[in-house]
């Protein structure tokens, strides 16, 4: 099961809500700047985060979960992280962060924290994700919280805010170590 909330020195990481649309859509889900990257368009009103919001509620938590990013000290949310496990022993991620709250470190706390709850998990022995390979940001991000970049997966997603063909993307993924395997068994 994945946990109900994460916490970090200046975050509190917990499951999106209905009550969220309106301050993510004007954090985060309207900005082209902070979604270019994202394979979903910018959203041009709040039925649209409110229609997103709703399919993250409807997927079961032992499965994917969606959380917002919050100030710890504000409660202000400044942005999202999506947890997914689509097979037992691994999971899968991706995230968003306002662009008021780029360079501040946050989304490397937050990822770290994950990937450190993640591969303390007997069950779970690798953590990944992919990036545009021009979005130099993202991939900061995970060489920060410990990620290896793996190679290169050609013409892997579209990004509709960039173009309509596929994109060539970093894979990224931090794996439990064969001690660390022994330790737990």
């Amino acid at each position: 099961m994945l946990p109900e909330t994460f916490l970090t020195a200046r975050l509190r990481l917990r499951p999106i809500a209905m009550a969220d649309a309106g301050p993510v859509f004007d954090a985060y889900a309207r900005s082209p700047e902070a979604t270019r990257f994202l394979i979903w368009r910018a959203h041009r009103s709040r039925a649209d985060i409110e229609s997103y919001i709703r399919s993250c509620l409807q997927t079961p938590p032992h499965r994917a979960r969606t959380y917002v990013l919050q100030g710890r000290k504000d409660s202000a949310i400044r942005g999202a992280f999506d947890l997914r496990q689509p097979d037992r022993h691994r999971l899968e991620f991706g995230f968003v962060m306002a662009r008021p709250w780029w360079g501040q470190g946050l989304m490397t706390e937050a990822l770290s924290e994950i990937v450190r709850w993640a591969l303390a998990q007997p069950a779970i022995f690798r953590i990944g994700s992919v990036c545009d390979v021009d979005n130099i940001g993202s991939a900061r991000v995970m060489e920060k919280a410990g990620l290896i970049r793996e190679g290169v997966l050609r013409q892997w997603l579209i990004h509709p805010n960039i173009s309509k063909e596929p994109r060539d993307c970093f894979s990224y993924a931090r794996v439990r170590a064969a001690e660390e395997v022994a330790a737990s068994a």
